[in-house]
């Protein structure tokens, strides 16, 4: 397949979606839309783990999806999960069954970047973006609100309530009673209580929706001639007298033409999105096509032209966190020439290895604003939990390992928490951070010299030019003291000029 097709699948809560796109003269035009209603929420049990049954239902979606991704690159797909594999205590058993079926890497996105997603694949598919805008997704877990201008979230939301979560605590065996819709409506407004204040003081006039229950509401408002085009609040009040009138999800499927998995959650996205409207006082609301998906496919695009916003995040957190910038500039020019002299004997090559090693090579202080002290720590704390736009599960995960281990102690299972295509790379990637590190302790500005790095297996090579060591002693006791930590993790560093070191027969790659 040509190098001009993007894919993206989200693996939501309630239904799956992938969309395959081509990218023509920069812009996307879409080829093809597959969703399958998995509901995959409703195999939650209530320890918060997913049910066989579930797994299986998701994973014979995924193999029917895999079938249209053969020939995409992975660098051109992206496939996330949103909040049911957040919850889920056996995801990660799951998201390897996934990628294996797929042959690509699948990442759980938090709550924020899932709504950051969302406005982008809303803002492209909407006409008019000049004006500020509220955009509302109801998931099945959950639900996102996020007000932007433009192309640019500003604010943004992720409440634990959805279309099919409320109907399993509200509506579980589809009846439908005045009783059980005032229960369900007072957990819709106890979930919007802490973040109802900080939506209505903006006063917005253009409010979209954006989800499968958002547009089957649509839909039902229409056909009984309560709405012209989108949805408006005098239609949801009629809409829920008529839902107490069919009584069941079995006469909610009858009376509006819905599929049966839709119907058994209608009632509860319904009631999330009236009580929305009721609370934050939205009168007209428009519906978008666009959703996560589409977000995911523009969010790539943007990789792909180097328009990453995950380049954008961490110069935010390195001015949030007045960091060094020169420190953390050396240190990454170190960190990178030392990877393009190995990346070839030690499987490094390609975008990712580049990027991960230099975003955390920038952050590698970031713990320094809470204390010196222990601050590697601090460091991969901040980073592992805060909301790093552009960044998944995965991604911070990986990042936060490196910070964590630049510094001080490195044991040889250091690693041994990420996903096992990244636990190697990671060890090898984090002891080219950590001499980038030791050889800019001193933190002066003069160049340091043409240092050369070879390796073989896990021996490590690092030669200077003749005496250089003997000039700077503090610089080489740095260096003797860290060949001793990294022979904890497995490596063997030699030091010395050129000419001294027992170098082998190996292509340092310098020619790039």
């Amino acid at each position: 397949m040509s190098s001009n097709f993007v894919a993206a699948i989200d693996l939501g809560s309630n239904s799956f979606h992938m969309i395959v796109a081509r990218i023509s003269n920069g812009h996307v035009q879409i080829l093809d839309r597959l969703r399958e209603m998995v509901q995959l929420a409703a195999g939650l049990d209530r320890h918060n783990r997913l049910s066989a049954e579930s797994q299986q239902r998701a994973l014979d979606c995924l193999a029917r999806f895999g079938q249209r991704l053969r020939h995409i690159p992975a660098a051109r797909l992206r496939i996330v999960g949103t909040n049911t594999l957040r919850q889920a205590r056996n995801s990660a058993g799951f998201v390897a069954r996934a990628e294996q079926l797929l042959g690509h890497r699948v990442e759980i996105v938090s709550g924020q970047e899932e709504a950051r997603l969302i406005y982008l694949g809303v803002a492209h598919s909407v006409g008019d973006v000049a004006a500020q805008r509220l955009v509302v997704d109801i998931g099945g877990g959950s639900t996102e609100l996020i007000i932007g201008e433009q192309f640019d979230p500003l604010h943004l939301a992720s409440l634990r309530m959805g279309c099919v979560s409320l109907t399993r605590a509200c509506f579980t065996d589809g009846r439908v009673t005045a009783a059980r819709l005032r229960k369900a409506e007072l957990l819709v407004q106890l979930n919007l209580e802490p973040v109802r204040e900080e939506y209505l003081v903006h006063g917005l006039q253009t409010v979209t929706g954006a989800s499968g229950s958002i547009k089957a509401i649509q839909d039902v408002l229409i056909s009984e001639g309560w709405s012209r085009e989108g949805i408006t609040l005098e239609g949801l009040r009629q809409l829920r007298a008529a839902l107490l009138e069919v009584r069941d999800s079995t006469g909610v499927a009858r009376r509006w033409h819905l599929e049966p998995a839709r119907a058994r959650v209608f009632v509860g996205g319904f009631v999330v999105l009236h009580g929305l409207c009721e609370a934050l006082g939205v009168a007209q609301m428009d519906v978008s096509e666009g959703a996560l998906r589409e977000g995911l496919i523009y969010d790539l695009l943007g990789r792909i032209r180097h328009e990453d916003v995950r380049d954008r995040t961490i110069a935010d957190v390195i001015r949030r966190f007045d960091l060094d910038e020169a420190q953390a500039e050396r240190v990454s020019a170190s960190a990178l020439d030392l990877l393009r002299q190995v990346r070839v004997p030690w499987k490094l090559a390609g975008k990712e290895a580049r990027s991960v090693l230099e975003r955390a090579a920038r952050l590698h202080e970031v713990g320094l604003l809470l204390t010196h002290d222990q601050y590697h720590k601090h460091g991969a704390y901040v980073l592992e939990h805060a909301e790093l736009p552009g960044y998944s599960r995965n991604d911070q995960q990986l990042l936060a390992a490196l910070v964590r281990r630049h510094r001080r102690s490195f044991p040889s299972d250091a690693f041994a928490d990420l996903p096992r295509d990244w636990e190697r790379r990671a060890l090898r990637l984090c002891a080219l951070l950590r001499l980038a590190v030791v050889l800019h302790r001193g933190r002066s500005n003069d160049p340091l010299p043409a240092i050369g790095l070879q390796v073989e297996q896990q021996r490590m090579y690092l030669s200077f030019p003749p005496a250089w060591l003997d000039k700077h002693p503090l610089t080489h006791a740095d260096l003797q003291i860290e060949a001793r930590l990294l022979g904890k993790a497995g490596f063997e560093l030699q030091l010395g000029s050129a000419a001294a070191l027992s170098l082998p027969a190996l292509s340092s790659d310098a020619s790039e």
